[in-house]
């Protein structure tokens, strides 16, 4: 990536030295009166990624009535982006490097916005898809390059500490502005506008990209194509096919099924192919020497549990709230704001605290602090109330997440050689987005087969109270319309519930990684600086 190579930057603008605070400056660079709406360019573009996360999240019921998703189904719809997004986002690095940041750049922003405008027009589930694997890839693209160009473009100093500033902005508040975007644009609109609204963004960005944004000299390499490959295809069968053994309404389980089976085989076959890539390819995309440093790993590690854990719990609320508790998707987004504002804040609490006490100490307390927050918010059920049930729970996970995100991205970045800076950074993101995908599967399994375990017994057990009551003369008078809708939001409180749970434990398998791996001190940390990703 960008940091690890000295001369990354050079490239020119046509016309001219560009000129720095009035003084010659280095004809890599624009010209100063381009780095204003460089920066604009980059903070947009990588809002409109990080945006994509929570904006279609939101909107997941809407979508699920108008497709006809199942509960499972309904998770690759997340899961489709997640994945390409997290599976390609080291070749969407490497490919800034060999074939020109800012050429590649314009090229993801393109890919992004036309497979936003298709997953809008979408007439089936498989369209849809497509389309959110697409915006995977696009965004795999973008994020990686945009970093880089921040490095590129600004000069050392004041001027790319505020560049870097502003990115991280974006990279934190785009999620308050995706639950917002989100609820507005399905309240007043449609679903589809939650896509639709990518492409006259990314039109901008990309019309005004080349008079931003400076050029850089192609570097020489070649691309790990087999290892983009395995891992992509590896990740995604192991997500299929824990994803699909689900218990469904019948009370059927899956795990024995053929595709179940081939799936899973195929991720191992898959998966291990891929470490052995990597272990011998001279250009790999995820050299296995980045994890040679115990603290490393075991911040990798940390990353991949906040992935599952995020992923599972912003997943369930949202089906939740909306479906149990009647929410509007305006309302939702409004009702998560609290914990986005908390986890900024704690984030800006942490940056002062790691020179101080340092970063273990903080990882020892936040994954506590986040596991105590999920395990509460297991309690919630269809009776609970916002102000009773969800606020208190989801303020303490939030404040714990918010305590852990600057640690770890610094642990994975010290003591990391320059020619793998990039790397050590764009593996936080990575793992995020894995973790989240895998987790997904797994807590998706988990909460749907309770559903359905808990949807059958209940609906039993209220068939025998009513021939129970007939018998007796006092026959139920409630329709069979609301005793449905009863007994299902009891069994998606039930099976969310358990979901819950399995996050929490997630939680503290992080706080074990940081008691068994988690060893550097604060003389460790001097000197890093954490790129947002």
């Amino acid at each position: 990536m960008s940091s690890s190579t000295p001369d990354s930057g050079r490239g020119g603008i046509p016309g001219g030295t560009a000129v720095i605070d009035g003084l010659p400056g280095d004809p890599a660079r624009p010209a100063h009166r381009h780095l204003g709406l460089a920066l604009v360019v980059i903070a947009t573009a990588q809002l409109m990624v990080v945006l994509d996360a929570t904006i279609v999240n939101v909107a997941l019921p809407h979508i699920q009535r108008a497709l006809g998703f199942s509960g499972s189904g309904l998770e690759w719809v997340v899961n489709a982006y997640a994945l390409t997004f997290g599976g390609l986002l080291l070749l969407g690095g490497r490919a800034g490097d060999i074939l020109g940041r800012r050429r590649v750049f314009i090229a993801g922003i393109i890919l992004f916005s036309a497979a936003s405008l298709l997953g809008g027009f979408a007439t089936s589930q498989e369209w849809l898809l497509a389309a959110r694997a697409l915006q995977g890839v696009g965004g795999a693209i973008v994020a990686p390059t945009a970093l880089s160009l921040v490095t590129t473009t600004f000069p050392e100093g004041p001027a790319r500490n505020r560049a870097m500033g502003v990115y991280a902005a974006m990279s934190i508040g785009g999620a308050a502005v995706g639950l917002l975007a989100g609820g507005l644009l399905t309240t007043y609109f449609s679903w589809r506008w939650v896509l639709f609204v990518n492409v006259p963004i990314g039109i901008a960005v990309a019309l005004v990209a080349p008079w931003a944004l400076g050029q850089s000299d192609r570097l020489r390499g070649k691309f790990d194509i087999p290892g983009a490959v395995t891992a992509t295809f590896g990740l995604a069968a192991l997500v299929y096919g824990l994803s699909s053994a689900a218990t469904t309404a019948n009370g059927v389980s899956h795990w024995g099924d053929t595709k179940v089976v081939a799936s899973l085989v195929a991720a191992v076959i898959l998966l291990g192919s891929f470490i052995v890539i990597e272990a011998r390819s001279r250009h790999a995309l995820m050299p296995l020497r980045i994890f040679s440093n115990r603290s490393r790993s075991g911040a990798y590690l940390i990353m991949l549990c906040v992935g599952t854990a995020l992923f599972g719990m912003f997943f369930f609320l949202t089906i939740f709230v909306q479906t149990v508790w009647g929410y509007s998707p305006l309302k939702t987004g409004i009702a998560y704001l609290p914990m986005v504002t908390v986890i900024m804040l704690m984030a800006g609490v942490s940056t002062q605290l790691v020179p101080r006490i340092g970063a273990r100490p903080l990882l020892l307390a936040a994954s506590a602090i986040a596991s105590g927050g999920m395990f509460w918010l297991s309690r919630i059920n269809e009776h609970s109330t916002y102000a009773g049930g969800l606020l208190g729970p989801m303020l303490v996970t939030a404040a714990g997440m918010g305590l852990l995100f600057m640690p770890a991205t610094l642990v994975a970045l010290s003591k990391v050689d320059d020619r793998d800076a990039g790397l050590a950074s764009s593996l936080v993101n990575t793992g995020q987005q894995v973790g989240g995908s895998i987790g997904l599967a797994v807590l998706g399994t988990i909460a749907w087969t309770v559903v359905s375990n808990t949807a059958r017994t209940s609906a039993a057990a209220a068939k025998a109270a009513a021939i129970a009551a007939a018998k007796a003369g006092h026959p139920l008078h409630a329709s069979a319309a609301v005793a449905q809708k009863a007994i299902y939001d009891h069994a998606l409180a039930v099976g969310f519930s358990r979901g819950f749970e399995v996050s929490a434990g997630i939680m503290l398998i992080a706080l074990i990684v940081t008691i068994a791996m988690i060893r550097v001190t604060r003389e460790d940390l001097a000197g890093v600086q954490p790129m947002p990703v």
